[in-house]
């Protein structure tokens, strides 16, 4: 099975006495959940693994009661280390405080569980690292995979890539496009606008926002200022509005704008964006039409 580059840094880590929360995020389907599996294999360090898909989300004693379960499975068997692993944390209600909660008690015990968090939304993470775990985590993102990745895993050449994306669940499907139309859209972009931004944001006009996607995909690798697409828009809205959305939609890596390159601030912000979807990993774009030089790259 193909290891990612994120693989090494995330086995080290666990094999370094316990410092730190290890958190990976990313977008959906790229290989969080097998990320750490590839790791828990090739380690002699017992784990548990929860994942919050199932559990209520107003039950905020849920991460409670696996880290006790965790503490107790070390007594009994009397493990001097041991890994938790807990998937989708950020669907559970006020997570962050009850992390800290038990991770201090941990560092005051001084018990050796180590901990791994992963998220598929990038907005909550980030407001529950920032407001409540500040200095006692380290982030490892896992984007979407890359054109060497892909030729690696499953031979694909560079127009395949530039054309099917960097999402590895899919790489099977491509002999057959409605069908892999069908799960690039059921599968991974309606989840990611309806639960990782719907649901996780200040949305006054999710209409508007779902509109503002997919005519913003259709406008890919384009110059479109925000004013002409509101005329296209059916619901009601202002410019301002649209740049929060748009704003929220890079945030979980999504669709993002371009913005020209100048050394002057003011200049950049003032330019037309270029809408870009996000399928590439930063820093190694190809050759393509879509990436002119005069414009920077907003997707780190």
């Amino acid at each position: 099975m193909y290891k990612r580059s994120q693989y090494e840094p995330l086995k080290r880590r666990m094999e370094e006495p316990r410092r730190f929360i290890q958190v990976i995020v990313g977008p959906r389907q790229v290989g969080k959940s097998t990320l750490v599996d590839q790791v828990l294999a090739d380690l002699s360090i017992p784990h548990l693994l929860y994942n919050a898909d199932d559990v209520d989300a107003n039950d905020t004693e849920w991460v409670s009661r696996c880290w006790t379960a965790a503490r107790t499975t070390m007594q009994i068997r009397n493990y001097n280390e041991c890994i938790l692993v807990i998937d989708e944390i950020q669907k559970i209600s006020n997570w962050s405080e009850v992390v800290k909660k038990e991770w201090d008690a941990d560092n005051r015990s001084h018990l050796n569980l180590k901990v791994i968090l992963l998220g598929s939304s990038r907005l909550l993470i980030r407001k529950g690292l920032t407001e409540s775990l500040a200095g006692r985590f380290e982030i490892i993102r896992l984007g979407h995979w890359s054109y060497s990745e892909m030729r690696t895993a499953f031979g694909w050449t560079l127009d395949q890539w530039i054309y099917y994306g960097g999402y590895p669940g899919s790489a099977s499907l491509i002999d057959d496009e409605r069908r892999w139309r069908r799960y690039i859209k059921d599968s991974l972009v309606a989840p990611a606008i309806e639960k990782d931004v719907i649901m996780t944001s200040r949305i006054y006009k999710p209409a508007l926002m779902s509109q503002l996607f997919q005519l913003a995909c259709s406008y890919s690798g384009e110059l479109l200022s925000l004013t002409k697409l509101l005329g296209q828009l059916q619901d009601s809205g202002n410019v301002t509005t649209l740049q929060s959305y748009l704003d929220i939609l890079n945030q979980c890596q999504l669709i993002t704008g371009i913005r020209k390159y100048a050394n002057d601030t003011a200049r950049k912000y003032q330019s037309i964006p270029k809408f870009q979807v996000y399928n590439i990993v930063p820093g190694k774009i190809p050759p393509s039409p879509c990436f002119g030089s005069r414009y920077e790259w907003h997707c780190a």
